[in-house]
């Protein structure tokens, strides 16, 4: 399982094996989590607040710090980029992990169960390996380029759904499509939710790993970044679905995000952008 060869380019450029990054994208998470876990719901994690009001634990740094030790080691000749600490490693690199060390600190802090850190391998940006795990809630996946999505070693595949009538849909909080997209967008969402059979306001990572498990059927947030998405993006491909943002660009790195089973991707753009 390699990369498709794009010609003759610097030595770091040849296509790895991909089952060998995913071994050692899995390796990063068994990390993480053996980070993470320990502190969550624990009387000594410590919390601070970034400049945008947004949580930071030393869980966050913490992972993130072993994460780019351990890939200093293993693949040298890549870049990094978190959440915390932004790109670092060689800048010509074509080969770029992003990471995100724990997707969902607020509620990480609060207790709630749902969090995940999150780790991609893009080759020129485009998404190969994607890794998702969340201890709190026992779960996992993963997904590589031409080698399937999977759910705790199950393959996942998206649902089967054909009208937005019929679909389940999951969104993040309703005032975030008001106040970060705009009143417009936060209409069409909410007429969206009254279309569909069923909405629920989930959120964060997770809503879109059961668009590719088939438990829902379409995602949406208004503002997120390239390390929210990332790894996502590459496990909702590889489980049958399409991933784009709010303007129908296909991949992670467009602002924002909609995840379905690919048959009601333009019914879902067309109704999220209406009057928007």
């Amino acid at each position: 399982m390699t990369v498709p060869d794009r010609g003759p380019d610097r030595p770091h450029d040849r296509a790895p094996d991909l089952a060998a990054e995913l071994a050692l994208a899995l390796e990063l998470a068994d990390l993480a989590d053996a980070i993470a876990l320990p502190l969550y719901r624990s009387a000594s994690l410590e919390v601070r607040h970034k400049a945008d009001r947004s949580h930071v634990t030393q869980a966050d740094t913490g992972v993130e710090a072993a994460i780019r030790a351990r890939l200093a080691v293993a693949r040298p000749d890549h870049a990094v980029l978190g959440e915390e600490e932004g790109l670092l490693g060689p800048t010509d690199s074509p080969w770029r992990w992003v990471v995100d060390p724990i997707d969902g600190t607020a509620n990480y802090v609060k207790g709630v169960p749902i969090w995940a850190t999150l780790i991609a391998l893009q080759h020129r940006e485009v998404g190969v390996i994607g890794v998702v795990s969340a201890p709190a809630l026992g779960r996992r996946w993963w997904a590589s380029q031409g080698g399937g999505a999977f759910a705790d070693g199950e393959a996942i595949r998206v649902s089967d759904v054909e009208r937005l009538e019929d679909a389940h849909l999951s969104y993040s909080d309703v005032g975030s499509f008001v106040d970060l997209g705009s009143p417009a967008l936060g209409a069409a969402l909410v007429g969206l939710t009254r279309r569909v059979w069923r909405a629920r306001g989930l959120g964060d990572f997770w809503q879109h790993l059961l668009v590719a498990e088939g438990a829902f059927d379409v995602a949406c947030e208004p503002i997120v970044s390239l390390w929210d998405l990332a790894a996502i993006d590459v496990i909702v491909r590889e489980a049958g679905g399409t991933f784009t943002n709010l303007s129908g660009r296909p991949g992670p790195d467009g602002g924002s995000a909609v995840s379905t089973n690919g048959r009601l991707h333009p019914a879902a753009l067309e109704a999220l952008t209406s009057g928007a």
